[in-house]
């Protein structure tokens, strides 16, 4: 019971008393209440906010431990507004989440980071198929694969619960994804010096290549180019050698099935450069461009119902592709194949055009018959 204390003056003597002589009312807080408030101190473990209850708020510790880095830039006299978690206590201090404003706070980071081309840290959270999943002070990123580093890569699951530096290159809060690069904080060298010598590379340009391998889907070749910005190690840097891939339906005008029997490493060849991309600094190449497109004669000279004379290039099972000159092939559809008709690879053969369709770069054919069909009247 609480002591009470003879009135020898008029000074307030209970709590109640002082609050009516002061003016001041205290606030009571419900649960999912939104408050704003000022920070008062901030300390390794917490920190505290003037909400103008009978006690300081503080943060919930597991917020903190999430957004360290957040909470830690904090200052005194910063106003802040957050979620009552607990209306009170053991110690009577209302427990504040402050996590929407922690998350607002880091997202604006972010996108600067972004503009201005800024590294970050982030906290290794674990590794998947494609990359490493990142924890950005309370926002889950992900860095992919081909955005790791040589050394990075060699030893992804060595980054487990380490911090990381890296760069933003994407930032979409709407959509909540985040990604980032790591190699272009550990390669930021070499990335500058490949983006010199891109800087001289023309598209549509014509260069001398090397192929340097070959796949059942084309060739990767590299070409030498001269940076426009010369740095004294551009004689012994490896980056000046860009490499590139010639697809296979960019190798020739005709149809090639096999890259193996056409294309060698180590064969020198004229291409002409279609495409790059500025990040990897791979190119695409082709070498049929160089070439005139030997379909620019078909509109005029393969008219329908003209007659030619072909060669059969390929028998497949949906009919015979005739060859008609270099770069230009028709079908004969097995639909259309007289009965007793016979052919061979290599067979010269009369055809007449039935159709031709420029865009789709098709060619229908029929087989002129120099004998009468059987039962013709």
């Amino acid at each position: 019971m609480a002591t009470k204390i003879a009135k020898t003056t008029g000074a307030p003597q209970t709590m109640e008393e002082l609050l009516a002589h002061t003016g001041y009312k205290l606030k009571g807080f419900k649960r999912g209440e939104k408050v704003t408030g000022r920070v008062i101190e901030v300390t390794n473990k917490t920190v505290y906010i003037d909400i103008g209850g009978k006690a300081e708020a503080v943060v919930a510790e597991q917020e903190f431990e999430l957004a360290r880095d957040y909470f830690k830039s904090l200052k005194t006299g910063d106003e802040i507004e957050g979620v009552v978690l607990i209306s009170e206590n053991d110690a009577g201090q209302v427990i504040l989440s402050l996590r929407k404003a922690a998350i607002d706070t880091m997202w604006s980071t972010l996108d600067q980071a972004l503009a201005e081309d800024k590294e970050i840290t982030v906290r290794v959270k674990d590794v998947t198929k494609g990359g490493l999943l990142v924890d950005a002070d309370g926002i889950y990123g992900f860095v992919p694969t081909s955005q790791l580093g040589h050394e990075a890569e060699g030893n992804p699951a060595g980054l487990t619960g380490k911090p990381l530096k890296v760069k933003v290159i994407e930032a979409d809060r709407a959509n909540n994804r985040l990604v980032f690069s790591e190699k272009a904080v550990s390669e930021a060298a070499e990335i500058e010096e490949r983006r010199k010598v891109l800087a001289a590379v023309k598209v549509s340009g014509e260069y001398e290549a090397t192929v340097v391998g070959v796949v059942p889907f084309g060739v990767f070749a590299e070409i030498k180019i001269e940076p426009k910005q010369k740095s004294k190690k551009d004689e012994q840097s490896e980056i000046n050698k860009l490499e590139g891939l010639i697809h296979i339906s960019e190798l020739s005008w005709e149809k090639v099935d096999d890259v193996s029997k056409s294309v060698k490493v180590g064969d020198k060849m004229k291409v002409q450069v279609i495409g790059m991309d500025e990040e990897t600094g791979k190119l695409a190449l082709s070498v049929k461009r160089l070439s005139e497109d030997p379909w620019g004669i078909v509109e005029k000279k393969y008219k329908v119902d003209s007659k030619h004379t072909g060669v059969v290039a390929k028998i497949a099972p949906y009919g015979i592709l005739v060859r008609m000159e270099k770069g230009i092939e028709g079908l004969i559809h097995a639909s259309k194949m007289p009965a007793e008709a016979g052919f061979s690879e290599g067979q010269k053969v009369e055809v007449f055009v039935e159709s031709v369709d420029l865009e789709k770069r098709r060619l229908s054919l029929g087989v002129v018959l120099s004998e009468k069909p059987v039962g013709y009247k």
